[in-house]
């Protein structure tokens, strides 16, 4: 059995993991008035093959004319220990002696002070990309969390540094939030010549949700609005010596840094909008979407949680709504007596024998079969997804406890979640290894990822058996975490920093071995599943 296992691992990752990353990283971002309870959430699924380890960045203190490195290519280290293939790009004198403690993944995510970043890329105009500067996003986002506690001032100083010391990467977006707001910030390289960068921020409404999925989409700057937009120095005579602005009509950021060919929204953005904004009429044929939303509905977590489950299935844009079949099912009944005197039960039963997870092959086949059979739909949740989180900003709540990060590691559409809170101080030994590269058992990512890739090539039936447990978790998880807020507000001050610390650490561990325990463990029952349906 544990042979077949391994074979079939290896056979759906073949055929369900070699799936060419595309658009990459989903982020949606909800205001502290358009949330349910008053948080403020951000978001992020790194969709392609980063690094899974996670690890908890200590502080740092720099004595007086130290300077600071940073690199390229963290977000692709087997071990946090492992220097191949990273090398560094220059050195800056820090903002501060003092960090902050950050919880570092591929994109660095949370720091002790509840500043929160999700991510997502959107290439944009490649003419703009210049190489010879020192941060790539991903070291953007450390410098951010290392030495920021609020939103606006993480925009503030992510956009001057990259001028200063030069932005080296693709066009790229951060969503920034902190326990009272949340930014979109936009960037990319400043063309030929000089180190420098071109950037743009703009704030989504305490009211409002927006989304960003790989498409540039702040739009008309207004220069006389500091409250909701801030903008790199000389915006507009970079954007006209570049040919990208007339000079005469409003600066629409999206024309300036985005793809030309593309326009400034597509099925995520508008899934997402018009499903909180369902009057408002938006279409996929509109020429622009608005940057953000009023929810008719006040947004829960769970609401966000569950978009990042979303492959729009029983809707227009379900891939599988083509490949429904009637089955014929016949089945012992469990009291009858021994063949050859057994009775049994028969049915016809609708089913969809391909997941929304199918590979581009998988596609391709069924369309030569019968031409348009599927319409390829770029879904939020996806099989090559390395991890997810929904990240949480409470203001009512102590900053170690009121920052969180909902996890999962592998598909979001499958696995089950953990919390990692903004005070934690160390993590499970099983978070600290990446699983990207090569099956390896210890590493976190495969708890989850095995069972899942299983599960996904008979996807009708054994979504049966993940899907009750994750919801159960995933409410345990919110009703624990409830729980954990009164042990946190019920600690004396005397000693609470260590005390909190050691809460927090506990729970984020013990609630990882239940879900990850969990996962392995129904690997032997979509295991069974797979086989039996032979």
């Amino acid at each position: 059995m544990k042979l077949l296992s391994n074979c079939i691992v290896a056979a759906a990752a073949l055929l369900l993991c070699a799936v060419p990353s595309g658009d990459a990283c989903t982020s949606i971002m909800v205001g502290k008035k358009a949330s349910s309870d008053g948080s403020v959430m951000t978001a992020h699924c790194c969709d392609s093959y980063y690094r899974t380890f996670i690890t908890i960045e200590p502080r740092k203190t720099f004595a007086p004319g130290e300077t600071e490195p940073y690199f390229f290519n963290v977000l692709h280290k087997e071990e946090p220990w492992d220097p191949r293939g990273v090398y560094e790009t220059g050195r800056i004198v820090p903002p501060k002696a003092q960090t902050y403690r950050f919880v570092n993944t591929a994109y660095p995510c949370m720091n002790e002070k509840q500043l929160a970043i999700g991510e997502t890329t959107y290439d944009g105009n490649r003419d703009l990309i210049n190489r010879n500067g020192v941060f790539w996003i991903e070291e953007l986002c450390r410098l951010a969390l290392e030495y920021c506690d609020n939103a606006r001032d993480a925009v503030r100083l992510m956009g001057e540094m990259a001028e200063k010391y030069g932005y080296a990467d693709w066009g790229e977006c951060l969503t920034v939030a902190d326990p009272n707001e949340v930014w979109q910030f936009e960037i990319n390289g400043p063309g030929p010549g000089e180190p420098g960068a071109i950037w743009a921020a703009q704030r989504i409404p305490d009211d409002h949700v927006g989304i960003s999925a790989n498409i540039s989409r702040i739009g008309a700057i207004d220069f006389n609005d500091p409250d909701h937009f801030m903008y790199c120095k000389d915006l507009k005579k970079k954007a006209k010596a570049l040919g990208l602005w007339d000079g005469k009509g409003p600066l629409k950021f999206w024309k300036v840094v985005g793809d030309a060919n593309r326009k400034p929204f597509s099925v995520r953005e508008w899934f997402v909008l018009s499903t909180l904004a369902p009057s408002l009429g938006l279409s996929l044929d509109d020429e622009e979407l608005p940057f953000s939303v009023k929810p008719e509905v006040p947004v829960t977590p769970e609401r966000v949680l569950a978009f990042y489950r979303e492959t729009y299935e029983g809707t227009d844009l379900d891939m599988g709504q083509n490949l429904k079949i009637k089955a014929h099912r016949r089945i012992k009944d469990p009291n009858s007596p021994p063949y050859p005197n057994s009775t049994y039960t028969e049915y016809d039963e609708e089913v969809t024998p391909v997941s929304n997870w199918m590979s581009a092959d998988m596609r391709a086949m069924l369309n030569q079969i019968a031409p348009g059979t599927v319409t390829n739909r770029r879904t939020i949740a996806v099989i090559q997804c390395s991890y997810s989180f929904i990240a949480q900003c409470r203001d009512w709540l102590p900053d170690e406890v009121g920052g969180v990060l909902w996890f999962s590691l592998d598909n979001p559409g499958q696995s089950p979640r953990f919390p990692i809170y903004a005070g934690a101080t160390k993590l499970p030994v099983e978070l600290g290894h990446c699983g990207q590269n090569s099956y390896r058992p210890e590493a976190a990512v495969w708890a989850f990822r095995e069972t899942n890739r299983i599960a996904t090539i008979y996807w009708d039936k054994t979504r049966k058996v993940l899907e009750p447990q994750r919801v159960l978790f995933e409410r345990m998880m919110f009703e624990q975490d409830a729980a954990l807020q009164e042990k946190v507000k019920a600690l004396p001050a005397e000693g609470r920093e260590e005390a909190v610390a050691q809460l927090l650490d506990d729970q984020t561990d013990s609630f990882f071995a239940m879900v990850a325990g969990k996962w392995r463990e129904l690997k032997g029952r979509v295991l069974e599943i797979f086989v039996r349906s032979m």
